[in-house]
């Protein structure tokens, strides 16, 4: 491919991908080196209007000002706007306990955003190529992945934009000597110290003496991926509406339902990685399809519990106020103490202990919802025809902010049946025409000593 082709496959790459415009602002990625250059005169000769942004990670010694006075230059060359900055990487990356790779790329992309933001460019381009989408794809299948991970380099990402994707590295450096464009060279490239440079320099060569097609083959691979990729995000997003029901801000799923399903893994996997949870947590996930209820597998956000028929996602800072399905009569452990439902209860007479509550059992249907009240909630208390907002009751009640926060409901269809161990719902109450109880109890955990 000579110049001018280059130029129109880069060209027709932005336009028909919808990259960007000739209207947009576009800031550059710049380090001096073959593909980061290239990319900027090609953005030159397609008449676009950019910047160049360069960061010294001060990683190199004096090749890193080397490589910043170089842009600074270039872009004098290009006669375009040059940003740069100094970044003290490793101290960044021991306070932030990362390795000196992540605390660069987290430093540039976000010094990246503020240039950008304060400049008013719409995008950020970046030179990654074909031949860093190999390697990437490479890397992620042998670290392990999903079908995502095997579909390489995002050509959009937020304000990202890559409009090299499609163009191999000797492309590149065939433009570059053609146009007789200035470069620095980073030495680290030719190094084997990181992951990126032993594929690209060990396990690449070897693998093309017994495949000759094999980099041309993974990219072919890439591009069918990406639209089965497609397929798969709609197929997992009918099977999501499906099982997951949603309770303020926890999730379950129906165990059953669950394992009804074809390839069962495959999908929690897709549901649960949302919340934190890694794949080699998944076995464990799976068993909870068999364990008893209160076990639990914890990510760093979120927590996973076994609750009798049902599998619930809820936020680490809500475990103490986990909601609970009751799906059936019987005792049900919560934060707070224990509750235990009754039915066809008979020969009970009314007393005046808010921890048991008797309920006509003709309005009731299952599943009840076990769960901490919150603002907005609202109930008929007994005796009252007219409703009352839980807060305003425990304002009457002259409970605590600490009292408050240990006070739960019993709810039934998103109607509150009972504010547990204070209050039932008139319409709930026992009459004439009652044939059936329910009793409700209970027994809050005793204080500790």
């Amino acid at each position: 491919m000579n110049t001018m082709e280059l130029l129109k496959e880069f060209v027709l790459n932005y336009q028909s991908n919808n990259l960007f415009t000739k209207k947009d602002r576009l800031l550059i990625a710049t380090s001096g080196g073959v593909d980061s250059v290239v990319l900027c005169k090609l953005c030159q000769l397609a008449a676009l209007n950019f910047g160049i942004a360069h960061c010294n990670f001060q990683l190199r010694g004096n090749d890193s000002d080397r490589d910043e006075t170089f842009v600074n230059e270039f872009a004098k060359q290009l006669n375009v706007p040059c940003y740069s900055i100094k970044f003290d990487t490793k101290n960044y990356a021991i306070e932030n306990r990362v390795s000196t790779q992540v605390a660069a790329r987290e430093l540039r992309y976000k010094w990246f955003d503020k240039i950008a933001a304060a400049n008013q460019y719409d995008y950020i381009l970046t030179a990654h190529h074909a031949d860093d989408n190999i390697e990437t794809v490479l890397m992620t299948f042998f670290r392990g992945t999903g079908l995502k991970g095997l579909t390489g380099i995002k050509a959009k990402n937020g304000k990202l934009r890559r409009p090299l994707l499609s163009v191999r590295r000797v492309e590149l450096e065939s433009f570059l000597q053609e146009y007789r464009l200035p470069f620095v060279q980073d030495e680290s490239n030719f190094h084997d110290d990181y992951t990126r440079n032993y594929f690209r320099n060990k396990v690449l060569p070897m693998v093309a003496e017994v495949f000759p097609e094999a980099e041309e083959n993974i990219l072919g691979n890439i591009e069918r991926l990406k639209g089965v990729s497609l397929l798969y995000d709609d197929a997992i997003a009918i099977k999501r509406k499906k099982l997951l029901r949603q309770n303020g801000n926890e999730f379950n799923i129906p165990v059953l339902l669950l394992q009804q399903q074809k390839a069962v893994r495959t999908i929690l996997h897709e549901i649960v990685k949302e919340y934190g949870f890694t794949s080699a947590q998944l076995t464990d996930i799976l068993r909870l399809q068999q364990s008893d209820t209160g076990k639990y597998v914890l990510s760093h956000t979120h927590r996973i519990l076994r609750n009798r028929k049902h599998l619930i996602i809820a936020p680490l800072g809500e475990m103490d106020h986990a909601t609970f399905i009751i799906e059936e009569p019987g005792s049900y452990k919560f934060a707070q103490g224990v509750i235990e439902i009754k039915e066809n209860a008979s020969g009970l007479e009314i007393a005046a202990d808010n921890h048991i509550a008797l309920i006509d059992s003709t309005f009731i249907q299952y599943p009840l919802i076990l769960r901490p009240w919150k603002t907005g909630d609202y109930f008929y208390p007994l005796g009252m025809q007219k409703k009352k907002k839980i807060s305003r009751f425990l304002i009457d009640k002259k409970f605590s902010l600490i009292d408050k926060e240990k006070v739960w409901v019993l709810e039934m269809n998103k109607k509150i049946i009972w504010v547990v161990g204070l209050r039932i719902v008139d319409r709930f109450k026992l009459t004439d025409q009652t044939k059936e109880v329910m009793q409700v109890s209970f027994k809050s955990f005793p204080l500790e000593k």
